[in-house]
């Protein structure tokens, strides 16, 4: 994928490297010129030959002009280009990678508005000029040899330094963007719980948290500035003081009758041009790096994404759901959430998951809707392992409603719909009656128009959660994931849960219920507990519901360990 986008701007940077090419060449107009006005022009006082050069020259700064104008332009459209064409694998990356909780691969749309920015800034033309500096050395030979070595000895040496500079700032300049990348997530964490920090006066402290990363990458960043300075000094005192040795040199050698005046002019302004690409390479190095390291980002994170990998669309599944020794040890802890959970659940059965805070439940979940990959064991769905399923077909088979509902800055009927645009309003509808939530939508002035603010506006917490239910809902999904599907419901809006699970059994949909109230237990078919992230007892309602009471029968089976009291 990553290739693909890039083919066509390789193809159009060697063009543009074709066109430095010949700007460059193009521009040895200007000496040339100095060179036969010195030379020439003042000693015959010719006007026809000041008319004729001044012609030529003129035509040749108009080609020059020409061709620098078409390298930018081609340029911001390998930069526009190249954004286009990685925007949406790097987001479509970056949101799988993140399906663990963590905001910070969304970082790297950053780092292709950093890669935007290189290309279509001063220093890649920089670079791109380097290469031609070998032509102005051998002008400059051509004048006379020893000014040739003059320059290429100053080369040499500004190379070294450039080597020096790559080696001096390379570690300062990543860890001060591994430190501004930690001090950006905190910041969009303070930016998602606004209304807790400021509710509970926690500001300060979310402050000193951002402020503690920033100064680290700030004195990294110094550190490594302060380097790039001092080798910039110390190449562009090299440069001028190339340009005093060749000028003195020169004159000596004019002097000598070696040379004329105007060839010391020309090779003074020829050796200008060969040193200043090294020398602007020096200076804009730390963009270089920064450009590089951008790069390296969203190819790891591109290559590394499973989406890349094609996968075969299999017949529609019919929900049967098969779990099989799942062990799930999150690194780099060593402490085991899971441990050996095995069940099965055929098409239109209903799992109700219960267990005290912290037993694994929601891990389990997020498990089963592939949102997390377990350390050992296999989750599967119509006997396949969900890791081989097509993500989108898979996406669009299951239905998931976590424990914290966010819902998109769009419209009602756009949120159920999971934001598609070929989502038909009967499909919207069939999802928002098998959620029961038609009557509270009708409520809104706007109906299935209204607007879902990002803080979530105007809807209630219980709203939001119903509104994610019928999102779980949309599209007739085969299973059903819902992680506290009833902590913010009030009695009318657990009521309606109730009759979505008995709907959902009718058109045979698989659903597994996480929650901590027993009210949830009356409408689903089996029920598991979880105790320190093992199954401590599985079997229909009627034969756990007196476990969970207390009151096992007989004192046998699973009954025989102390059963955890879910909370009511």
């Amino acid at each position: 994928m990553l290739g693909k986008g890039l083919n066509a701007c390789r193809r159009n940077l060697v063009t543009v490297a074709i066109f430095s090419f010949w700007v460059n060449c193009f521009v040895l107009a200007v000496p040339i010129y100095l060179f036969q006005i010195s030379d020439r022009v003042l000693t015959s006082r010719s006007t026809d030959t000041l008319i004729m050069l001044t012609a030529i020259v003129v035509g040749a700064l108009i080609v020059h002009v020409f061709l620098d104008m078409m390298r930018r332009v081609i340029l911001m459209r390998i930069a526009v280009e190249a954004e286009s064409k990685l925007g949406a694998p790097v987001l479509s990356a970056a949101a799988k990678a993140s399906q663990a909780g963590s905001s910070r691969e969304y970082q790297t749309l950053g780092d292709l508005l950093q890669l935007r920015a290189f290309l279509t800034g001063p220093v890649i033309l920089t670079m791109l000029d380097a290469p031609v500096a070998p032509v102005y050395l051998l002008v400059v030979f051509l004048i006379n040899p020893d000014l040739g070595w003059i320059v290429t000895t100053t080369g040499l040496v500004l190379l070294v330094l450039a080597l020096i500079n790559q080696k001096l700032t390379a570690v300062p300049f990543g860890v001060a963007n591994a430190y501004a990348s930690r001090a950006n997530l905190q910041a969009d964490a303070m930016a998602r719980n606004a209304q807790v920090i400021n509710a509970m006066g926690m500001i300060p402290e979310g402050v000193a948290i951002w402020g503690r990363e920033t100064a680290e990458s700030l004195k990294a960043q110094v550190k490594a500035q302060d380097r790039n300075i001092l080798m910039t000094g110390v190449s562009k005192f090299v440069r001028l003081s190339t340009q005093i040795s060749i000028l003195g040199w020169g004159a000596w050698l004019a002097l000598e009758g070696q040379l004329t005046g105007g060839m010391v002019i020309a090779a003074s302004i020829v050796a200008s041009r060969a040193l200043a690409p090294i020398e602007g390479t020096i200076e804009g190095w730390r963009n270089f790096i920064h450009a590089r390291a951008a790069y390296a980002r969203i190819k790891t994170l591109i290559q590394s994404s499973p989406l890349n990998a094609d996968r075969l669309r299999l017949p529609r599944p019919r929900g049967h759901l098969s779990v099989e020794r799942l062990l799930y040890v999150p690194p780099p802890s060593k402490k085991v959430i899971l441990n050996g959970i095995t069940f099965q659940l055929e098409p239109g059965e209903s799992l109700a998951v219960v267990g005290a805070s912290g037993a694994g439940k929601s891990t389990l979940g997020r498990m089963l809707v592939g949102s997390l990959a377990p350390t050992a064991g296999n989750v599967r769905l119509d006997m396949m392992d969900l890791r081989n399923w097509d993500p989108r077909q898979f996406g669009e088979s299951v239905g998931y409603l976590p424990q914290d509902v966010q819902l998109f800055p769009a419209t009602i009927k756009a949120n159920i719909a999971r934001m598609r645009e070929d989502a038909t309003d009967e499909a919207i509808f069939d999802a928002a009656e098998m959620a029961d939530v038609h009557e509270m939508v009708s409520q809104f002035q706007q109906g299935y128009e209204t607007v879902v603010g990002m803080d979530g506006s105007p809807l209630s917490g219980g709203q939001r959660q119903r509104i994610g239910l019928a999102r779980a809902f949309f599209g007739d999904p085969r299973l059903v994931v819902l992680d506290e599907p009833n902590s913010n419901l009030d009695t009318p809006g657990e009521q309606a849960l109730a009759r979505a699970l008995i709907r959902a059994k009718a058109k045979g949909i698989t659903v597994v219920a996480i929650t901590q109230r027993p009210a949830l237990l009356k409408s689903v078919d089996k029920i598991m507990i979880l105790r320190n992230g093992a199954i401590q007892a599985f079997g229909k309602r009627d034969e756990v519901l007196p476990i969970l009471a207390g009151q096992a029968p007989g004192g046998s089976g699973p009954s025989a360990k102390a059963p955890p009291q879910i909370e009511a």
